[in-house]
């Protein structure tokens, strides 16, 4: 289930499809890894353009409220799908009475660390843009070839992490548990901006 060249080719490609075609078109993998895997992906782009629109020069006051609402929205949905691919993963290490309890603790989870890789996805392919950009300023494709550099050993560092604990969680000697993010500023009831204002609007009518 868990093979990071899998999951980073996966990722790779779907990044090449959704800026070539209409995302109409695109369908989730069926079986339930890949769409877990590939949803969250895709989470992770819609915000990466996102937050570019949030930054257009000419982006008016209410553009820009719209923008950060659905940038809430899509990073809610983001570490809800990182929380997911947890989830099914303890769940089928569970039926082989994994992980250990005595084994030692990882403090980062593969959900997180995929999470990670999908960003690194979004910026190897927008490195690569930049690279072949016609007209750009002198000395900006070779800027961008270290960048890609950099972020390709990023990549395979944490490609090689993520292998390696998934290996050691199979073997008994390694665990992570589920880190729920419990993300405040969504919450009506925890956002103090959001629960003081309907108090308000209460005490007033």
């Amino acid at each position: 289930m868990l093979s990071l060249h899998d999951i980073a080719a996966l990722q790779d490609q779907l990044t090449l499809r959704w800026h070539q075609e209409a995302m109409e078109t695109w369908r989730a993998p069926e079986d339930v890894w890949g769409s877990l895997v590939a949803r969250q992906h895709l989470a992770n782009f819609e915000l990466w353009h996102t937050e570019d629109a949030a930054r257009t020069p000419e982006a008016t006051d209410a553009d820009l409220a719209r923008v950060k609402r659905r940038i809430d929205e899509t990073n809610q949905r983001r570490n809800d799908l990182s929380e997911q691919l947890d989830r099914m993963l303890l769940e089928t290490l569970a039926r082989q009475g994994l992980p250990k309890d005595d084994a030692e603790l990882n403090s980062e989870s593969p959900g997180l660390m995929i999470d990670r890789l999908s960003i690194l996805a979004l910026k190897i392919f927008h490195t690569a843009e930049e690279i072949a950009r016609v007209g750009a300023p002198a000395g900006h494709a070779e800027r961008n070839r270290e960048r890609m550099d950099v972020l390709t050993a990023q990549r395979d560092d944490l490609a090689g992490c993520l292998n390696h604990l998934w290996a050691e969680t199979l073997a008994g000697r390694r665990r992570f548990k589920l880190y729920r993010q419990l993300k405040m500023y969504n919450d009506p009831a925890l956002n103090p901006a959001v629960y003081r204002q309907f108090t308000n609007d209460k005490t007033i009518a």
